[in-house]
């Protein structure tokens, strides 16, 4: 056991018996998404991955300690908490040594769930790389990770408020294999499009888990990316949402909204200025995405 690390028992059961587990973010709960939906939106997630067959493996940091598995308790204290810190791995020293709670971000949970023994991580959508990254140099600490660390990541793919081919193209140079499930597009969170042809196409969790199975065995390091589309019937029009973007980027850079404070700014700005139309959205969407990636999850363990 690592020192730092504290396993959840029924997590720690169901992987010394080799039972498929799904790592899932604290983001989200803390940063992600207003009170009471967040908190709401993360239990029916949990809820989501058992009933496919996996256990869920909620992730944060609290008490000088990286948690893998939350009691509901815990994700309840996470959803109305302030000052709960937004961790990449930069901040994760930091956090543990002073034993502040911090909401792990998908570099973070990655890593977390690596020291776990954790195969399959779902979230909501991908950092990447930021529009105007030539000028700001904003590039997410998520890529850097999923090219060393070999955890598969869920997503409904990069961002919209990211600058999408861009993040396809440094993928690309890391070497990270990005599969969209059941589509040839690549989507864009909110929307199933994004103008970008998805560089593979896999229809089913048996599929994916046997790139995965064949990638790991070969000793090729990092993480494969599976994007998996928002319903049709929550999405968000492509065209429409990125009206939405670049009001929400103009009010960003006035009120000079720099960091890692740039992302939760956009969404929440966005969700408040589409009548709550995208925090539906992004609520359907990952809730799509546990079910789908707690399959992947059964289909690996059965390798």
């Amino acid at each position: 056991m690592h020192p730092y690390l504290d396993i959840h028992p029924e997590v720690q059961q169901a992987l010394v018996a080799g039972q498929p587990v799904v790592a899932l973010e604290s983001t989200i709960i803390s940063h992600g998404m207003p009170y009471p939906k967040n908190v709401e939106t993360a239990l029916a997630v949990e809820a989501a991955v058992r009933d496919t067959g996996a256990i869920p493996a909620t992730i944060a940091i609290f008490n000088g300690k990286c948690y893998a598995g939350l009691t509901e308790e815990q994700i309840r204290y996470f959803g109305q908490a302030e000052n709960v810190w937004k961790v990449s791995l930069r901040d994760m020293p930091y956090v543990l040594s002073k034993k502040l709670y911090g909401a792990t971000t998908v570099a973070a949970t990655m890593r977390i769930a690596s020291l776990a023994g954790i195969r399959v991580f779902v979230t909501g959508g991908i950092g990447g790389v930021h529009r105007d990254a030539a000028n700001s140099m904003d590039i997410s600490a998520d890529l850097t990770e999923m090219g060393q660390t070999s955890v598969a990541v869920v997503s409904a793919g990069v961002k919209s408020i990211l600058d999408i081919g861009l993040t396809l193209e440094y993928l690309e140079t890391k070497g990270i294999p990005v599969v969209t499930y059941g589509q040839d597009e690549f989507p864009s969170f909110y929307s199933q499009k994004s103008g970008f042809t998805s560089p593979l196409r896999l229809d089913t969790p048996e599929e994916i888990a046997a790139l995965l199975d064949t990638k790991w065995k070969m000793g090729l390091e990092g993480t494969v990316l599976i994007a998996n589309p928002v319903p049709a019937d929550r999405e968000i029009v492509s065209d429409e949402m990125e009206i939405h973007i670049q009001i929400a980027l103009s009010a960003a850079k006035e009120r000079k909204i720099t960091g890692k404070e740039v992302t939760p700014f956009l969404l929440k700005y966005i969700a408040d200025h589409t009548k709550g139309e995208c925090l539906e959205a992004n609520i359907a969407l990952i809730k799509h995405n546990a079910k789908v990636g707690a399959a992947i999850a059964v289909a690996y363990s059965k390798l």
